[in-house]
């Protein structure tokens, strides 16, 4: 007598590819959409734009039983001369990894990642993830991102800042800054401030057809903000929305107008728009807990949400650290706080697209 297969036997985790017929985006973005813990980097959109942006291949996992999708993995593979080769869900964006209906689920995903790790030759698998997985033995625990629970009403919301913020906020104004919310028409003032700011950080600039294309392919649920001292853009921000969440990815200002607090105007001026747009909840995007970054954000009265970032390795390696701020890149990033902006537009998105 033939064993009855268990519902574990019937989950079949393959790569989704074009091969599938053209309703396969759709049927991956149905599941995405009606997924409670679903990000909006979990839409196959995204794999699509980084892939397309950055030449990277994408590799995404989806799990079936029988004919129901029951979870999803987009993955990229990046690979480099100097940082390696190795799988990611997602690079560039704050959250990701596996989206499942169930922890059997989760685990047939890994496993089948792990598998294309070997295949791929990859050095480690990442993934970025909102919780932590009790079967994944590595991970880092290194970034939080910071929520604040927002108001019904804007007038409520300024009565919840501590009077240091609304001071912050007062002083922006009397300095007769003004706000605007925008779109694409926008993008240019962005990346000057952007690119500006991530020179004197150090780190090496995206390319600004990374920002095109998010804003281009998500244009009902993106947006560019930006703060102005007379025509000049002195501080700017993308937002993006997904469910009752406005998140601020990236976010810039010139540091010669910080005396005038135009980050607290930028902000204020979002979260204005998040309320009146019906959004319950803000999130000020990916810190690393104990900066300076991470103090304004908190300052506002949000929370801070742990984010686990999750591995596996071959050979049990140890867990990679390829971020610009790792010692080993101490001299790469001094130097690269001296070089002219104009050649770090031209340099950065060619060694920034390596780094995930």
């Amino acid at each position: 007598m033939k064993p009855q297969s268990t519902y574990v036997d019937r989950i079949q985790v393959s790569l989704l590819g074009d091969s599938e017929g053209a309703n396969h985006v759709a049927h991956w973005d149905a599941y995405v959409n009606a997924h409670q813990d679903a990000t909006q980097y979990h839409r196959y959109g995204w794999t699509q734009l980084i892939a397309k942006v950055f030449g990277h291949r994408a590799l995404p996992l989806i799990a079936r039983c029988e004919d129901h999708i029951v979870g999803v993995f987009p993955l990229i593979l990046m690979d480099s001369r100097w940082f390696g080769r190795f799988l990611v869900s997602l690079p560039f964006v704050n959250y990701g990894g596996m989206l499942a209906d169930s922890e059997e689920v989760e685990q047939a995903l890994w496993r089948r990642a792990q598998e294309l790790g070997a295949q791929v030759q990859a050095a480690h698998v990442e993934a970025r993830h909102l919780k932590a997985h009790p079967f994944i033995a590595q991970r880092k625990q290194h970034k939080v991102t910071v929520i604040l629970e927002l108001a019904a009403a804007t007038e409520e919301q300024w009565q919840h800042f501590d009077p240091k913020v609304r001071n912050q906020i007062r002083k922006a104004e009397r300095s007769e800054l003004t706000t605007r919310i925008g779109g694409s028409g926008d993008l240019h003032g962005f990346y000057r401030v952007f690119a500006r700011n991530m020179r004197d950080l150090g780190t090496p600039v995206y390319t600004r057809r990374f920002f095109e294309e998010v804003l281009k392919t998500f244009p009902d649920s993106s947006l560019v903000c930006s703060v102005h001292s007379g025509s000049t853009v002195i501080a700017s921000a993308i937002a993006l929305g997904h469910r009752d969440t406005l998140e601020v990815p990236w976010a810039s200002s010139l540091k010669e107008y910080r005396s005038m607090c135009p980050n607290n105007l930028l902000y204020w001026a979002l979260i204005q728009h998040a309320i009146k747009a019906g959004y319950r909840k803000f999130d000020f995007g990916r810190s690393t807990p104990g900066e300076g970054t991470h103090k304004f954000k908190e300052q506002w009265g949000a929370e801070s949400v742990p984010l686990f970032w999750e591995y596996w390795t071959a050979e049990a390696s140890a867990v990679p650290d390829l971020s610009p701020k790792s010692p080993k890149y101490k001299m790469a990033t001094r130097v690269w706080k001296h070089l002219p902006v104009w050649l770090t537009k031209q340099l950065g998105p060619s060694i920034v697209r390596n780094i995930p």
